[in-house]
């Protein structure tokens, strides 16, 4: 059925809006990107809520390397992204491919469309990234988007020792020796996996937030969060 969609849409797209893709202003375009930029790198290989666009244009649908969080509808459309693909995508996720695990509701113009898509057949190539920002397009900190610095050695205090969870508080023991109580709901436990979380066998505690209240332990893989983690209402 994906199929089928995009097939309707991508006639549509070569037949409507092929004046208006013609017409597309890269420079325009880039600041039409800015609504990508929360969720979408063009670093190579730097997968965020969505998938690096890094090597976009012409690539199959559904088939960024080490990316695995596509819908089914994503992975069997059979297509690869050009122009006129990226028109209609661009126009309304939800209605080419209905399962889509994407949010962004569209846009409605289609002149900032074809800007966007004139940007993207830049950006959008092997090392786009690199070229967008050296012709001045967009800064260089859009390359990497909304991904956090890498964490890299933690200080004592940030390193985590210990997890223990009683009650309604976690008992959280740093490596400058310090067990401090916090309530449950003011605790994230998050897994960063890949080289902007901590060394291997490392949890870190990082603020989160501007109330100075809540935090969040960040572990590098699900067996260091259970092997750090434990139910006691004793302290160790």
């Amino acid at each position: 059925m994906s199929r089928i969609v995009f097939c309707l849409a991508a006639l549509a797209g070569l037949s409507v809006s092929s004046a208006a893709l013609a017409d597309g202003n890269a420079g325009r375009g880039a600041q039409v990107y800015r609504a990508c930029v929360a969720c979408h790198a063009l670093e190579p290989g730097l997968h965020l809520s969505g998938p690096s666009l890094d090597g976009l244009m012409g690539r199959m649908a559904g088939e960024a390397v080490g990316f695995v969080r596509y819908s089914t509808g994503l992975k069997d459309a059979g297509f690869s992204w050009n122009a006129a693909a990226l028109d209609g995508w661009l126009k309304d996720p939800a209605s080419m491919i209905p399962d889509t695990y994407m949010t962004f509701r569209g846009i409605e113009d289609p002149q900032a469309r074809a800007d966007l898509v004139a940007f993207l057949e830049i950006a959008g190539q092997p090392g786009g990234g690199k070229k967008v920002v050296d012709e001045g397009l967009i800064p260089a900190g859009w390359l990497r988007a909304g991904a956090p610095e890498p964490i890299g050695e933690p200080s004592p205090e940030m390193r985590v020792t210990a997890v223990r969870h009683c009650g309604d508080s976690y008992f959280i023991t740093t490596g400058d020796g310090r067990e401090t109580p916090y309530w449950e709901k003011n605790i994230r436990l998050k897994i960063d996996s890949v080289e902007t979380g901590p060394p291997a066998g490392t949890a870190v505690i990082l603020g989160a937030g501007m109330g100075g209240d809540r935090f969040s332990v960040i572990f590098p893989s699900l067996a260091a969060l259970k092997n750090l983690i434990a139910e006691s209402c004793e302290a160790r």
